[in-house]
Parts: structure tokens; C-alpha cells; sequence
């Protein structure tokens, strides 16, 4: 047997259940079996249940009356300060609400769970629970009531879909209760909502005070994600009890690849959060720099890519021949001799044929006994190729980035001296290596440094767009900073994850899309508390419409992946920049309604969207025929058919343009005025126009609407043209991506 997801119609509950639906699951279950077990019943985030079937129970249940379907559950995986300062919410106290308001927001998190004790979650100042929220603080394994505060005003945990798969959690490794026995739970909540913490460091680097981006909000912790992985029958029981618990923002840094909606565990429970007002921030995933990469593309999600801080922790290799290369690492302990040491590749100290990536067991001791070793990126984490080398008696170690890293440099808390260092710098070294009889090294480490440029550059580790399951939607929707993230930490655990690191720390220096998630989940929050009456798609509007895409000398964002402009397939609308969101003008709103069209325009079954919508819902074949370029995006991703193969190939019929249009609606949010629309777009082969070219708002709350047409020449396939549409009334700019793809 395995976990399956069963989808219930509500409107078909029997007249004998009505007061009664969790009987009625029971009684469908015992109709295909009398032994299957039932894991979870769910009420807000689905209707419906999870329970242990074999695959013929499991057609047998999807043929009961009133089952919408049955999916099998999908497994997710994690995706693994100066911040405040570096997103300019230093400038502005009003970003930084001290009033009562910022207190009321609850940012709810769904990760590994939450170390209470961090001095990230202090409640100093806080005052009573708001009186809405719903939740509790759940007991278990070295977990009390007490364990909760007023900043961290709950906590449970949800484990029945993990243990019906791998058995039950083994506490010798983990607590089965709330508590973070991992660090990320802890680092993103604490990203997301921490308390502001002065003196705050890693071993000294990133020193400073460190506060979450909505420092005044309350946290709700949601232990979803065990050593084995974050089930989809946990994560929406979670779900289900985050929405009746009365939270604000959900913030998932999690992914579990793509697939459909109405198959899609985090966007069905996402769509009935939206429905309750709640605004769920996912990561994009750590699948970059290839194409289409994304997790977490349901348009009523805020999908977050990663970019980097203006800060960063260099440190410098010296080789023998004179040579200096620059690095990253955050180690901090006893210092290299002060001198040049024997330096060996580990495929020359290593009888295994992977024996190049330092992986445990393959290194041979006396081959790497007080030397420096070179190890390439990949495979195995980064910090155990350290402690691999250093259980082998090496005496450093420099990892050198592959051809999927380039130039991308991510600082770890090495357990001996270590640095990571480029792949052309690594091909140096190996170089050097090669021709050099008598080759040496050393490791020198220069503690943190700000202001570095340019920033922020996207991570090549950050998932890309298009979106392989809606084209016609761009995702990501804007990049956060997502590189060397100073934040909270468990106790349980040394700042690498390694059994073998003794080390215990407050804080952590880790980065990832799960990083810039919390990032966006915390605005959000601080949005919301400013702005209590927004949608949470007014909300992300207000954020991507505000981003920016250019440096302050005028240069695009830059990929480090390329070394080139990155595009909107990459940054989404751009980089977060909250101090501008709080006052965006005009905002691109959408309703359920709206997204239930989306749901008819692509053709969806009325059981596939009746299993998202969690309604009786039928498109309206009267209404005439549904567009996804309808939809109420804050941007604009235009997906063509390319028929021709090179440029002035093809028929007289297939050189004709295609023309596309997309009605889009504003709400004014400010002070009244004019916006006037610019079009930038580098290209004679797409013919943008907007009608009417001005928009005339005389009150807040009113609605103006426009048409965007492209009228764009064939071209070949995998073609890419991007550019801008922004309204502006002269203070504030509204800009949208566009994104125009040939296919």
C-alpha cells in the first residue's frame, strides 16, 4: 500500500452525512477496504482525506460516487543580517510599523519546525496574542506548551504521511513534536517574521543585528518536512490546519517538481488559502541555471527566485607559482601553517573513478597527509568533502565549481580550512597541478566584506522560467535575496548539517531559494500590516510592479550563470524593493473568480477543476470562449507557435503576424491622477500597442482597464525578445515584464 490524496465533492455529501462528513469518508474507505488505513481528513485546504490504498483500491475508491480523484502523494524536498539594510528598509519607518498593526500579522511556515529557544523568537514587547488566532502550541518529544510565546505563538507538527511510508521517526535523529532538529525551519521563519537580535553573527562573520523582514509579526511554525522528506498528506494537513488557524502569509520553501494543478498538493491547498485572504509565498526551486526549471508556477502562488546580498566573505588561494585566485568560505578555526603547503588533486590521491569529488571512503590517506586538496563541486554536500579530506589527514581543502556552478560562488562553515573557488579558476589549479613537479598552495581568509558590485546578481542556482505548465504565465514572479543568508538556527545541530560537526551556533549563513522565499513571505507580512485590506494578489502585485531590473547606474540586473542580463525568465519582474511596494499606485487585483476562469481557459475537466476550486463549478459556455491571457498578471508572457525554421523561411501564410491581446484591469491604491503607458521592447519583429495610452483615476478603490496587443513577425523556434510596459503618473511606476517566446 501507499498514500493516496482522495478529493471528495462536498455538494454530494448523502442527506444521512450532511451533519457529518468525516463518517462518510470513513464509510467510502471501509466500501474498498475494510483494513486501509486513514491518515488525515481534510476540511479547508481540500475536501477530502488521505489513506493507505494498493493501486486497485485506488481505482475502485475513484469510481465511488461523489470521489472527484485520487492521486498518489508526491514527495517535496526542502529547498536549501544585512538583508533589511540591503532592501532599504532602513530608509523608511513607516516599512517598519511599531504600531499595533505589525503585531497582528501571523506568518505561518511550513518547513522543518522551529527552535524555540533561538533569541530570534524572543517576545520582548509584544503584546497579547491577536484575538483571531485559531492555533496551538502542540506538545511532543522535548516540546512543552511552554515552548510558545507571544512571538512564536504556535506550533504543531504533522508526521502521519512520513511514518505510513518510512516507519516512525526515529528519535534517536529527530523529534517527533514542532521542534527543529534540522536549521531550516528555524533560519526561514526567523528570515521571514525573527525578532531583531543585536551582536548577531557566524563565527564573527555577518556581524550585526539581525531581524526578519516583518520583525513585529507573530510566527506559527508548521512541522511538515522529517529526515526522509516533506509528504503531500502532511504538508496539506498542515495546510488545512494554517487556513483554520487564521494566519496571514504562508510561507513554503519546498518543491516537488511539476505537474498539473488539479494534481499539484501545495496549489490546491494555495488556491483555498487565497480563498481565505492568505497570501502562500513558494520558492522557485534550487534547478537553475537550466530552462523551465520551476516548481510552485500555480498563478495564486508568489513564486520566489534567489539573488545575491552585497555582501560577501572572500578569502584567497596562493599557489606556488606565484599565482593568487579569489574565493568564499566562512571557516573559522586554527589557521594554516604560514607557509606554502603540498597541494594534490584529489583524483591523483584517490583510487576511485569518481575520486575527484572527494566522496566518503575515497580518498587514500597517505597520498592527502598535511596537504591542501583540490576537490571538484557535485554529488556529495559541499561541507562533506571538508570533513572528508580532513578525516583522510588533509590539511585544507579548495573546491573548484564544475560547469554547472560557473562562477558562482556560495560560502560554507568548513570544519578545516576551505574555500570555494571558481571553475576557471579551478581549471588553473588544475593546470598548475599538472605541470608542476612539486605543486603548493595556501588559504588565506578575509572575514566580511559590504558593498560589493554589482548587486544583486540571480543565483545560477535559482529555477528558471518558461513555466513548462502554463507558458502563458511568467514565473518566477520576482527575485529576493537568496546567497549567503545570515538567520536562526537550531541548537540541535552544527552549522553544517554533518553528524561529525560538534560546533552549535544561534545563527547560520546558508543560501537557496528557501532563503529568498521567507524573504518575500516576511514583505508580504509587513505589507499586510500596513495594508490590511489587500488581496494577496494586490499584494504580490504591489511587489513585482515595484521591483526593479536595472542597477543604479542604469545596467541590467546581471545572471552570474552567464555573466549576461539576466531576463525576465530569470528575475521574474525583478528584484524585491519594498520600500516602493507600500505605495505602488495602482495594482493588477485578482479574485477567485478570475482564477477560476484561468481553470476553464485551459480546458480543464469540470472534476479536474472542481478538485482545485473545491466547488461545483462549471465553465460558462455562454460566456464565450476563455483566454489565460485574461487573467489579471502583473506581467506578460507571450507563448507563440513558430512555423518556420530560419529567418525568411516559410509561406506566404505562415510570414503573416500573429496577433495576441491581453485585457488587464488597475485598481488605484494612491492619490488620484493620470498614468501614462511606455512600451520598451528592442525589437522590429514585435509590435506592441497599448489602447487607451493614458488611464485617468479620479478616486482610490477605482478600476481602469486596457488592452495590450502583439502583433509579432514568425521567427525561429526558441527565440526569446523581452521588454517592459509601464504606467506612470510621474511619481510612481508600474511595470510589468514582458516575455515573448517562439516555440
Amino acid at each position: 500500500r501507499s498514500t493516496y490524496i482522495v478529493h471528495v465533492a462536498k455538494w454530494e455529501t448523502p442527506a444521512s452525512y450532511e451533519e457529518d462528513h468525516v463518517s462518510w469518508f470513513h464509510s467510502s474507505l471501509r466500501s474498498v477496504s475494510e483494513s486501509a488505513e486513514m491518515l488525515y481528513t481534510y476540511s479547508s485546504a481540500l475536501h477530502g482525506f488521505s489513506a493507505r490504498l494498493t493501486p486497485e483500491e485506488a481505482i475502485a475508491m475513484e469510481a465511488r460516487p461523489g470521489i472527484l480523484s485520487v492521486h498518489p502523494e508526491t514527495r517535496y524536498e526542502l529547498h536549501t543580517t544585512r538583508t533589511p539594510l540591503f532592501l532599504g528598509l532602513d530608509r523608511n519607518a513607516a516599512m517598519l510599523p511599531e504600531s499595533e498593526s505589525g503585531n497582528e500579522v501571523i506568518v505561518g511556515v511550513l518547513d522543518t519546525g522551529v527552535w524555540p529557544e533561538s533569541p530570534s523568537f524572543a517576545d520582548a514587547g509584544f503584546g497579547p496574542v491577536p484575538a483571531y488566532w485559531k492555533g496551538e502550541c502542540e506538545v511532543g518529544t522535548n516540546f512543552s506548551a511552554s515552548s510558545c510565546n507571544k512571538k512564536l505563538i504556535g506550533a504543531r507538527f504533522f508526521a502521519r504521511g512520513y511514518e505510513a511510508t518510512l516507519g516512525p521517526v526515529d528519535e534517536s535523529k529527530e523529534s517527533r513534536s514542532p521542534r527543529d532538529n534540522d536549521g531550516h525551519g528555524t533560519h526561514t521563519s526567523s528570515t521571514a517574521a525573527g525578532s531583531a537580535v543585536a551582536g548577531a553573527s557566524l563565527f564573527g562573520y555577518a556581524a550585526g543585528t539581525a531581524r526578519g523582514m516583518a520583525p513585529r509579526a507573530r510566527v506559527a511554525a508548521y512541522k511538515v518536512c522529517w529526515v526522509g522528506g516533506c509528504f503531500s498528506s502532511d504538508i496539506l494537513a498542515a495546510m488545512d490546519k494554517a487556513i483554520d488557524d487564521n494566519v496571514n502569509v504562508l510561507s513554503m520553501s519546498l518543491g516537488g517538481g511539476v505537474s498539473d494543478y488539479y494534481r499539484d498538493t501545495v496549489a490546491i491547498g494555495a488556491f483555498a488559502a487565497m480563498e481565505k485572504g492568505i497570501l502562500v509565498s513558494c520558492s522557485a526551486g534550487n534547478a537553475g541555471p537550466t530552462a523551465s526549471s520551476l516548481s510552485n508556477v500555480a498563478p495564486w502562488i508568489t513564486t520566489v527566485g534567489a539573488g545575491t546580498l552585497d555582501r560577501d566573505f572572500p578569502s584567497y588561494v596562493s599557489l606556488g607559482n606565484g599565482k593568487n585566485f579569489s574565493g568564499v568560505s566562512l571557516y573559522k578555526g586554527n589557521s594554516l601553517p604560514d607557509k606554502l603547503l603540498p597541494f594534490v588533486y584529489a583524483s591523483a590521491a584517490s583510487n576511485a573513478t569518481s575520486g575527484n569529488l572527494c566522496m566518503t571512503g575515497t580518498l587514500i590517506p597517505e597520498k592527502v597527509k598535511d596537504k591542501i586538496v583540490l576537490c571538484d563541486r557535485g554529488v556529495n554536500p559541499r561541507v562533506q568533502k571538508g570533513a572528508v579530506v580532513r578525516a583522510a589527514g588533509g590539511a585544507g581543502m579548495i573546491m573548484a565549481n564544475t560547469a554547472a556552478n560557473g562562477a558562482e560562488l556560495v560560502a560554507d562553515a568548513h570544519l578545516l580550512p576551505a574555500t570555494a573557488v571558481s571553475e576557471a579558476s579551478g581549471q588553473e589549479m588544475k593546470n598548475y597541478l599538472s605541470s608542476d613537479s612539486n605543486p603548493t598552495a595556501t588559504i588565506l581568509f578575509e572575514g566580511t566584506k559590504v558593498g560589493i558590485e554589482p548587486s544583486p546578481v540571480v543565483a545560477a542556482f535559482s529555477s528558471r522560467g518558461p513555466n513548462s505548465i502554463t507558458p502563458g504565465i511568467l514565473k518566477p514572479d520576482l527575485i529576493a535575496p537568496g546567497v549567503n543568508i545570515l538567520a536562526g538556527w537550531s541548537g540541535a545541530v552544527g552549522p553544517t548539517g554533518l553528524s561529525e560537526d560538534s560546533r552549535r551556533v544561534n545563527f547560520n549563513i546558508i543560501s537557496g531559494t528557501s532563503m529568498s522565499c521567507p524573504h518575500v513571505s516576511g514583505l508580504a507580512a509587513l505589507i499586510k500590516s500596513a495594508r490590511p485590506n489587500w488581496s494577496p494578489a494586490a499584494i504580490r502585485s504591489a511587489l513585482m510592479t515595484t521591483s526593479y531590473t536595472v542597477y543604479k547606474n542604469g545596467e541590467p540586473i546581471q545572471d552570474v550563470a552567464t555573466g549576461k542580463p539576466s531576463t525576465p525568465f530569470d528575475h521574474g519582474a525583478g528584484h524585491a524593493d519594498p520600500v516602493s511596494a507600500l505605495d505602488p499606485g495602482l495594482v493588477y487585483d485578482i479574485g477567485t473568480d478570475d482564477y477560476l476562469n484561468f481553470l476553464c481557459a485551459l480546458n480543464y475537466t469540470g472534476s479536474q477543476i472542481n478538485t482545485v476550486a473545491r466547488r461545483n463549478y462549471t465553465c460558462d459556455a455562454a460566456a464565450g470562449t476563455y483566454s489565460v491571457n485574461d487573467l489579471n498578471y502583473p506581467s506578460f508572457a507571450v507563448a507563440l507557435d513558430s512555423p518556420v525554421t530560419a529567418p525568411g523561411g516559410g509561406s506566404d501564410a505562415e510570414k503573416k503576424p500573429t496577433v495576441v491581446k491581453y485585457r488587464r484591469t488597475l485598481t488605484n491604491v494612491g492619490i488620484p491622477g493620470t498614468y501614462r503607458v511606455s512600451i520598451n521592447l528592442p525589437t522590429t519583429a514585435v509590435k506592441v500597442t497599448v489602447e487607451p495610452p493614458s488611464l485617468t483615476f479620479s478616486q482610490t478603490d477605482e478600476k481602469q482597464s486596457y488592452t495590450a496587443t502583439f502583433a509579432a513577425e514568425p521567427m525561429p523556434s526558441n527565440t526569446n525578445l523581452f521588454g517592459r510596459i509601464e504606467w506612470s503618473d510621474g511619481k510612481h511606476v508600474v511595470g510589468s515584464p514582458v516575455a515573448i517566446s517562439w516555440t
